[in-house]
């Protein structure tokens, strides 16, 4: 075997190695929520996201990409925040629901995968955009629960951690709704509602010092806080979907036609769900 051949294998390999660390942080979440350790499967899917973060940036960075590398990530989230994170809140809370919790959950896990599907049947057809994506990615719909777990967990077992009180005096009141954000997280994956995508070039890098102040703060908030940071962030994004509609059907109320996101057709194949 020639050196560019190697050079090449090693290309594919490396981002395939964090899709890797994906999948196996989805298997550990699944067998954490079978044994009841909800603490332990909801840090499992969040680790995943960091490697599924990272995957389709390493693929770019040294040209890894090929669609081997965009169909294993999509195995890989399926099972990190489709499977596991249905199992997690069955397990959790939606068992108590009878026979309506496995329905529930079930429907979580096909809405997830039907999401990712649609996402690799727009890319290979060159229908991506790097502005937005179609629906809620299925990250954001597992890291919401999976950081609603954590802190209600807290509350459960009495933990000592770093909260705010305001926002954990309304987490016991959100585990009744519990069916209620399942579903509806579900079926924000499977809308056609836009959400931002952050992919951009640049969108993260602070080009003033008001930025990089709003940066250094929110640092310290998540290292102080870090559960609490966690849940408002993946608390708002999902919320942009179901506000975004709102103000979308009260802007044509009034006459205002909203300017569609600005869709960019390219071959994206970079396996990024988030």
């Amino acid at each position: 075997m020639d050196r560019q051949s190697l050079k090449r294998g090693g290309r594919l390999l490396a981002p395939s190695l964090f899709t890797l660390g994906n999948m196996a942080c989805g298997f550990y979440a699944l067998l954490s929520s079978v044994r009841g350790e909800f603490v332990s499967s909801a840090y499992a899917i969040i680790a995943g996201m960091v490697f599924d973060a990272l995957d389709g940036r390493v693929a770019r960075l040294v040209h890894g990409e090929s669609s081997f590398g965009v169909e294993f990530d999509s195995m890989a989230d399926f099972l990190s925040f489709g499977v596991a994170p249905a199992h997690m809140m069955y397990a959790f809370i939606l068992k108590d629901y009878g026979a309506w919790g496995y329905p529930m959950a079930f429907m979580y896990a096909l809405c997830g995968g039907l999401r990712l599907a649609r996402f690799n049947a727009m890319a290979h057809d060159g229908l991506g955009s790097k502005t937005h994506f179609t629906g809620l990615p299925i990250p954001g719909g597992a890291g919401f629960l999976a950081s609603f777990v954590l802190l209600y967990q807290i509350i459960e077992e009495g933990r000592p951690a770093h909260t705010w009180q305001f926002l954990m005096d309304q987490i016991p009141a959100l585990i009744g709704l519990a069916p209620v954000m399942t579903i509806g997280i579900a079926l924000l994956m499977v809308s056609t509602i836009p959400y931002p995508a952050f992919k951009q070039p640049g969108v993260i890098r602070p080009k003033s010092l008001a930025a990089i102040l709003v940066l250094l703060f929110v640092g310290f908030l998540l290292f102080y806080y870090p559960l609490m940071v966690i849940f408002v962030v993946f608390f708002f994004y999902v919320l942009i979907g179901p506000v975004s509609l709102m103000a979308r059907a009260v802007g044509r109320a009034f006459g205002w036609r909203p300017t569609p996101p600005h869709e960019m057709h390219h071959h994206e194949n970079d396996g990024e769900h988030l």
